[in-house]
């Protein structure tokens, strides 16, 4: 790895390592047009981006709107108990502690090179609780009890090609397993039209729990364009606050289908 300059100093070197479980090479860039904001790449396209001086700031659409979901899990502030399941640059992990300190978490992902990267050239902020566990998502799952987490965040679905034993009924089922009855499982979804794949996985975990809600784009919603969906599901009943305070959130134009809009989302599989 190249040597770590602070980010926005003159002589910011860009790091970047060979991530041989990928088979690509990693790099680290500063953000043009934010200052002290870091992008993290894979084989040339952009992962994940870290505002190191504010990480109560998330500038990707899809993960803002999983943090308003997870500003919604508690009392504002109060810590929570958090499973990320997909590492990337720990941008979730970092927003959780900025916003809820004390916050226990735990992140897995596959790649131990990765990890070791980021964690080098983008230090966790001061006080972070975060177990990192290296290894597959499935595995890690099965050895958590249950209701061990608030919230449980599945980020490791690029479209249709994920690795099977992910997408499973039963993995779903553990996810929900390892989940407060309270709290809320959230899985992202990226996908291309028409939606096929986040279809199906919004009609598997509605169908396994309580309630479940449809967070994206609102033109995504016809399924004409690629982008990322997520599926928010809870043991517990889905609150119309929160729809209608994620609708006020954003990032605009928002979609947060719930009931029948979410189960006609759902029925588009079958036409």
């Amino acid at each position: 790895m190249i040597g770590v300059q602070q980010p926005g100093s003159d002589d910011f070197e860009v790091p970047t390592r060979w991530l041989p479980g990928t088979g690509a090479y990693a790099e680290i860039d500063e953000d043009a047009y934010i200052d002290g904001a870091l992008i993290l790449s894979i084989g040339g396209a952009q992962q994940s981006h870290v505002d190191m001086l504010h990480p109560e700031r998330v500038f990707y659409e899809y993960l803002q709107r999983i943090a308003n979901v997870i500003d919604l899990a508690g009392p504002p502030g109060a810590p929570l108990r958090v499973l990320h399941l997909g590492a990337g640059a720990l941008t979730l992990v970092r927003y959780v502690q900025a916003t809820r300190p004390g916050s226990r978490q735990i992140a897995v992902d596959l790649e131990s090179e990765l990890i070791g990267f980021v964690l080098d050239a983008m230090p966790l902020p001061e006080g972070t609780a975060c177990e990192i566990i290296i290894g597959d998502a499935a595995d890690a799952v099965l050895e958590q009890p249950d209701a061990a987490f608030d919230v449980v965040v599945l980020d490791i679905f690029a479209g249709a090609d994920a690795p099977a034993h992910l997408t499973s009924p039963d993995f779903a089922a553990h996810l929900l397993r390892v989940c407060a009855g309270d709290g809320v499982v959230l899985v992202n979804v990226g996908d291309d039209p028409p939606l096929a794949f986040a279809r199906a996985q919004s009609r598997q975990l509605s169908g396994l729990a309580g309630a479940a809600a449809v967070l994206t784009e609102a033109g995504m919603v016809g399924g004409d364009h690629a982008g990322n969906v997520i599926v928010a599901a809870r043991s517990a009943g889905w609150p119309d606050a929160w729809t209608r305070t994620l609708l006020a959130a954003g990032p605009h134009p928002a979609a947060v289908l719930v009931g029948p809009e979410r189960r006609a989302f759902e029925r588009a599989l079958d036409a």
